[in-house]
């Protein structure tokens, strides 16, 4: 099967879920291959958009699109931020749900916060899958 596909799932995919994909992307893409989808079409969050450029050098304008989950393709894993309403639902070999808060609306630590909570949950994602935790993806 080789590298498993994780999408990371959110209502808007504008901020959480973005972030999630851009860092899959950019810390473990030798690990799985990062989606991200919501069951609303939204904007990027500029302030994500601002602090994922300053911290990482990645533009996500020039890289990602907001998209729904008919824009995915069959996917392994799926990884729900904790949307505090019924988050979408997606059909997988394994979920779970990192129940992160929504930063949109505060300031810049709180966001910060946030990509630092992904990135570290990313970080260990990927190695739970290395170490077959996951399921096996060979």
């Amino acid at each position: 099967m080789g590298k498993p596909k994780v999408a990371f799932i959110c209502v808007h995919n504008s901020c959480r879920s973005q972030i999630a994909e851009a860092l899959g992307k950019l810390l473990a893409a030798e690990v799985f291959e990062s989606y991200s989808a919501g069951t609303v079409k939204t904007a990027l969050n500029q302030d994500v958009v601002r602090l994922m450029k300053a911290k990482y050098q990645l533009d996500l304008t020039q890289s990602q699109t907001s998209k729904t989950l008919a824009a995915l393709p069959t996917v392994d894993i799926v990884i729900t931020m904790g949307c505090n309403v019924s988050c979408p639902t997606l059909p997988c070999r394994y979920r779970e749900d990192w129940g992160i808060s929504d930063p949109t609306g505060q300031d810049d630590m709180a966001f910060e916060a946030v990509i630092a909570t992904i990135e570290t949950k990313v970080r260990q994602l990927a190695s739970r899958i290395t170490a077959g935790e996951l399921g096996n993806y060979d």
